[in-house]
C-alpha cells in the first residue's frame, strides 16, 4: 500500500533574480549519444553538458564557445566545485554492454583486454575556449582514479549462495554532487555507483555513495590516456554509504545537493522488480548521523554505514521507501539556489541530431504528484 504524505520546508532566503535567468535553453552535440548531465556556473554565465563522449561549454542562451572531445569511455554527471572553479564528471572505461555499446558507435573495435578504470573527471572551465578541443590538449582535463569502484566492480561475490561477478552489483560510477558531509559538513565530493539491474538478484536494491575530500587532490591528478590507464587515485574514500531504495536500473545517473533543503535528489531509471513501487527520484537529508546496519539481501552479515530517505513524498509501506514519481533528472538535474532547479530534456531532431532542452523548475515542497513546479515563460 502507498500512503501519501505532505511536508512543507520554512522559508528561506529570497530567491535568485529570476527574471536574469533562462526559462528553457536548448542546445546539442550533433550525432551519436544523449545529453547525461548538466551544470551551471550563473556568475560567470556558463553552462555545461556531457553528452557521453563530449562536454559542451554554453552562455547562458545556448551558444557554444567551446568543447571537449576524444572520449571513448562514458562521460556521465557532472558538477562544479564551487571552492575551485573546476568542473568534475564521473568518466567509466570498461568491458560491459555500455563500453562496447560506446566503441561500436565510434566504430572502435571492442578488445577483451581493454582496461578496466573509473575516474573523475576534472575540467578547467577557463580553458575551455574552442570547439572540438581534445581531451589531453593544453591540461585541459585531469583525472583522477576512483579505485573502491573498481576494485568493487571487479570482485567476485555470492547471492543466495550462487557465485556471481561485481561485489554490491557496481557497474561503474555515474551521479555526482558536491556538498557537505554528513558528520563535519565540510564540502565533499559524493560519487554515486551505477549498479547492475539484474531482477534476479537481491543484493542490488541499494545506492552505493562514496565520499571524497578533494581538497588535496592535485597530488593525484593527471592526464588520461585511454590506451594507457593510470591508477592514480585515493587508496579508499573518506566515507561509503549505502541507502536503501530497491530496485533501480543502472544505479544513480543524476545527483544534486539543493542547499535550500539541505538535501541531496537521487535519479535514476526506474527499476523493475514487481516488489517495489520503483521511483525514479529520492531525496537524501543532509542533516542525518549514518547508522550502522547489516544489508538486506545480501549473503553476509557484515553491517555498514547505512543513510535514510528522506521522508517525503510517497511512502510505500511493503518495501519502506519513499520518493516520487517525477520522470525528470536521469539526464541531468541541477540544484541553482534558493529551491529553483535546472532539468533536462533528451530529445532527437529529425530523429538523429541529439538534442538536449533544459528547462526552469521550482521546489514545490515535495507535493506528491509534482514535487516541481515549471517555471513558464513569460
Amino acid at each position: 500500500m502507498i500512503l501519501l504524505h505532505t511536508y512543507l520546508f520554512a522559508q528561506q532566503k529570497s530567491h535568485p533574480n529570476i527574471q536574469e535567468l533562462p526559462k528553457t535553453l536548448t542546445v546539442s552535440a550533433g550525432k551519436g549519444f544523449h545529453v547525461q548531465g548538466i551544470a551551471f556556473d550563473l556568475k560567470k554565465g556558463y553552462a555545461y553538458f556531457s553528452f557521453t563522449t563530449s562536454l559542451l561549454k554554453t552562455d547562458l542562451k545556448g551558444n557554444i564557445l567551446g568543447s571537449v572531445e576524444g572520449f571513448t569511455g562514458h562521460l556521465g554527471c557532472i558538477s562544479l566545485n564551487p571552492e575551485d572553479g573546476k568542473l568534475y564528471g564521473s568518466l567509466e572505461y570498461k568491458n560491459d554492454v555500455i563500453g562496447n555499446s560506446i566503441k561500436e558507435k565510434l566504430n572502435i573495435r571492442s578488445d577483451k583486454n581493454t582496461q578496466t578504470g573509473f575516474y573523475i573527471a576534472i575540467f578547467d572551465p577557463e580553458k575551455i575556449t574552442r570547439k572540438g578541443m581534445q581531451a589531453n590538449e593544453n591540461e585541459v582535463m585531469t583525472s583522477v582514479y576512483i579505485k573502491e569502484a573498481v576494485d568493487d566492480h571487479l570482485a567476485k561475490t555470492t547471492n543466495q549462495g550462487v557465485p556471481l561477478q561485481h561485489k554490491y552489483a557496481c557497474s561503474g560510477i555515474d551521479g555526482i554532487t558536491f556538498g557537505p558531509d554528513m558528520k563535519t559538513k565540510k564540502q565533499m565530493l559524493y560519487i554515486a555507483y551505477g549498479v547492475y539491474g539484474d531482477t534476479t538478484r537481491t543484493d542490488n536494491d541499494y545506492q552505493v555513495l562514496l565520499c571524497y575530500d578533494t581538497s588535496k587532490w592535485g597530488r593525484y591528478q593527471k592526464p588520461l590516456i585511454a590506451n594507457s590507464l593510470h591508477q592514480s587515485g585515493p587508496k579508499r574514500p573518506t566515507h561509503k554509504y549505502f541507502i536503501y531504495t530497491g530496485s533501480t536500473n543502472y544505479g544513480i545517473q543524476n545527483m544534486t545537493y539543493d542547499p535550500y533543503t539541505n538535501s541531496f535528489f537521487l535519479a535514476v531509471y526506474k527499476g523493475k522488480k514487481r516488489q517495489y513501487p520503483n521511483f525514479p527520484l529520492f531525496m537524501v537529508e543532509a542533516n542525518q548521523n549514518p547508522t550502522s546496519q547489516k544489508l538486506k539481501g545480501f549473503d553476509t552479515t557484515e553491517k555498514k554505514q547505512t543513510l535514510s530517505l528522506a521522508h517525503k513524498g510517497c511512502y510505500d509501506e511493503k518495501s519502506d521507501t519513499w520518493g516520487w514519481n517525477f520522470n525528470l533528472g536521469s539526464t541531468g538535474m541541477a540544484a541553482i539556489g534558493d529551491g529553483y532547479f535546472y532539468f533536462s530534456k533528451s530529445w532527437k531532431k529529425n530523429k538523429k541530431i541529439e538534442m538536449c532542452t533544459i528547462q526552469l523548475y521550482k521546489w514545490n515542497n515535495g507535493n506528491l504528484k509534482e514535487p516541481f513546479t515549471l517555471i513558464e515563460n513569460e
